[in-house]
């Protein structure tokens, strides 16, 4: 993980677990002028860590976040790509948006020196997937490669398809995830222009509150979330460090609007069904919920309704929280991170909190473990992404138990 409360993953897990904020003023431009001056930005990422200068020139900030966490995530799980197995590791990784930074500022430079001044790594730096591309060349992977941009459900669908892919026997490892730097002008601009951004600009650390009712809009974060997902006995006979198991994947598609909900959380609902069918487990057995959960006054009443619709009773006695409290939305990075986050839950067996959840919504009323992260058995854990234009995806991970 490189997240905007930690560059590392145990790190990033410590301060989920405390309840800590990674939202700020912006530092990334000058905000004069703009009606949401603060975001979720990743802090003390130095990329020499990970990327010889050279090849700095060759990516966008996503491509170097997803360069980091993909180290973090080969180094932990010790996941070796030797010349024997390189075929059979492949890289999937998605975006939303891809190299923003890289376009805003080699616009500038064609229009203060026209064409001549453009970069010859312009492209390849800002194009969704070359973050699987460099990842694929830097650790010779040479398995199935691709790339997901379908909102902010990007990672989340990146991981069920890699999922998927070593389901049909096309791999037995795959780095997969997304990643996303989007904390730009014309990122923050486009997003404000919508209003769907908080502007709780003097309170920063409060202004990503889920299922609250003063919530006012999304905090716009960065980082990048990779997993490395392998085909049991692939893991089993490298002695993998299991952290969880992956058991269901679903997807669906609103068919509504470009950026809402329809009223009954259809759409949301059926992806829900659609995993835990593909997992063949039932709804009662599912004990927390990553949410979307992103802040916004619609997001959070229908993902409430649809969790309702398809847990029944259950949805009272299940655990629903959104990290996006303390990370912002990482807009196409946000489901690889919470997929992660969502599998350190069923490995240490406690639940992260709801930050800011001061003032309750009647139209959210379940259990969204507020303010304070709490130790509970967990057995099956969903994590939901709902992307603009209606995509959607589900991932269900199961605590690992060795046969």
């Amino acid at each position: 993980m490189v997240s905007p409360v930690g560059v590392g993953t145990e790190e990033t897990w410590k301060n989920i677990l405390a309840g800590r904020s990674g939202v700020a003023p912006i530092t990334h431009f000058d905000t004069t002028g703009f009606s949401t001056t603060i975001a979720a930005e990743v802090k003390g990422f130095d990329p020499l860590q990970f990327i010889e200068k050279k090849e700095l020139k060759k990516m966008g900030l996503f491509i170097q976040f997803a360069m980091a966490a993909a180290q973090f995530a080969l180094e932990q799980s010790g996941l070796k790509i030797t010349p024997e197995t390189a075929e059979r590791v492949g890289v999937f990784i998605g975006s939303g948006i891809g190299g923003f930074d890289v376009i805003e500022r080699e616009h500038t430079a064609l229009m203060q020196g026209g064409p001549r001044r453009i970069s010859p790594f312009f492209i390849p730096a800002s194009i969704v997937n070359l973050a699987s591309g460099f990842v694929s060349i830097r650790w010779g992977a040479k398995g199935p490669n691709s790339a997901t941009c379908t909102a902010c459900s990007s990672s989340a669908h990146s991981v069920g398809d890699s999922y998927k892919i070593i389901a049909r026997c096309d791999a037995d490892a795959m780095i997969c995830g997304g990643a996303e730097a989007a904390i730009t002008p014309m990122g923050v601009g486009g997003f404000a222009s919508m209003r769907a951004l908080s502007s709780r600009n003097a309170e920063p650390e409060r202004a990503s509150r889920p299922f609250d009712r003063e919530r006012d809009g999304f905090v716009i974060g960065e980082g990048a979330g990779i997993l490395i997902l392998e085909e049991l006995g692939f893991a089993l006979r490298r002695g993998a460090p299991i952290l969880a198991e992956i058991v269901g994947y679903g997807m669906s598609a609103d068919a509504f609007h470009i950026t809402q909900p329809s009223e009954d959380a259809e759409g949301a609902a059926r992806v829900m069904r659609n995993t835990l069918a593909d997992a063949q487990a039932l709804p009662e057995q599912v004990d927390y919920i990553n949410a979307h959960g992103t802040s916004t006054p619609y997001n959070d009443r229908l993902e409430t309704l649809a969790i309702k619709n398809i847990f029944k009773d259950h949805a009272k006695k299940l655990a629903v929280s959104s990290t996006k409290s303390m990370t912002g939305h990482l807009l196409g990075g946000a489901g690889g991170l919470e997929a992660g986050l969502t599998a350190l839950t069923l490995r240490d067996q406690v639940i992260p909190p709801t930050i800011n959840y001061e003032n309750p919504d009647p139209d959210c009323d379940l259990d969204y473990v507020p303010n304070r992260a709490r130790p509970a058995p967990v057995e099956y854990a969903l994590s939901n992404s709902f992307g603009f234009g209606g995509t959607n995806a589900a991932l269900l991970f199961k605590r690992f138990e060795k046969p």
